[in-house]
């Protein structure tokens, strides 16, 4: 099964509201895919809706050739999910949690958690509530990644946390869970730091997805133009997606190459993905940079 994910003309509210409106999108396997978009853009429904817990009102979702809403049971015992809100018992001991998921989920290996916990400074003895909320969080992900899955869907997993701790947790789960079959969807506002973790990327603007697209597909597609704030003028008249300011003076985005006689007044340079979110998802009215 090449396509892990699928999403066609996909719609979900949160109350009235349509938090996800129409959406279609694949996720193929040994993909790590960043989920992007501002707060209420509709990321927590999607994610809920892709593990169950949220029906569609609209559409079709298929996660690992299951419906998530009808068959959840069974889509849980090969998806594993840390939502924005996890958290894990304050009494418990580390080994306890891991013969608690030992007799809760029949794809868990205690073997494999254990071996996960020693990457970290985390002791088998340790309770939940003597752990930093770094240290937690790596305890959340080496349960969650010791179960024999072939989706992991992340909500904001590092919420909070330190740069250090951040860092240690992205590279467990590169090093120790993605290995080419599997793929992992990462909701997060930390966009500088998974940029270069990502193979795709999806943006949700007010419940739409304005964006879906390899890393590599962007690379090709969009061009970042570095110029002297004197050529401003020229280059604001050619409409780029956005105009912003970098060290040394100003650049222009563009979907697609610029008009001819545009890209001799710069130099092309990547443009970010940060970048090219705020060209997206940002209101019109505040798309206007002095050059």
């Amino acid at each position: 099964m090449d396509a892990l994910i699928q999403a066609e003309g996909l719609t979900l509210r949160y109350g009235k509201k349509v938090a996800i409106d129409e959406v279609s999108f694949t996720v193929p396997k040994g993909r790590v895919v960043g989920l992007l978009g501002h707060n209420g853009a509709g990321k927590t429904t999607l994610m809920k809706a892709l593990v169950g817990l949220k029906g569609a009102e609209g559409g079709r979702l298929s996660v690992l050739g299951m419906d998530p809403a009808k068959q959840r049971v069974a889509l849980l015992e090969r998806l594993s999910y840390i939502p924005d809100v996890a958290i894990l018992p304050r009494w418990a001991r580390v080994d306890e949690l891991i013969t608690l998921m030992s007799g809760l989920h029949p794809r868990f290996s205690a073997d494999r958690a254990r071996a996960l916990l020693r990457r970290t400074s985390v002791g088998l003895k340790d309770r939940v509530k003597s752990l930093s909320k770094g240290m937690v969080v790596q305890v959340h992900l080496a349960l969650i990644a010791s179960i024999d899955a072939q989706v992991m869907v992340l909500d904001e997993p590092t919420l909070g946390l330190d740069v250090l701790s951040r860092k240690a947790f992205y590279e467990m789960l590169i090093d120790e869970w993605c290995d080419g079959e599997r793929s992992v969807l990462i909701s997060t506002h930390q966009v500088e730091e998974i940029e270069t973790l990502l193979s795709d990327v999806m943006m949700l603007n007010e419940g739409k997805l304005v964006l879906s697209i390899s890393l590599e597909e962007m690379d090709r597609r969009f061009v970042a133009l570095s110029h002297d704030p004197a050529q401003a003028e020229a280059i604001a008249a050619a409409h780029p997606l956005l105009r912003y300011r970098v060290q040394g003076g100003s650049a222009a985005l563009f979907d697609g190459p610029p008009p001819e006689g545009v890209a001799a007044l710069g130099q092309r340079v990547r443009p970010s993905l940060v970048d090219l979110f705020v060209a997206l998802t940002r209101a019109p009215e505040m798309n206007r940079t002095q050059g």
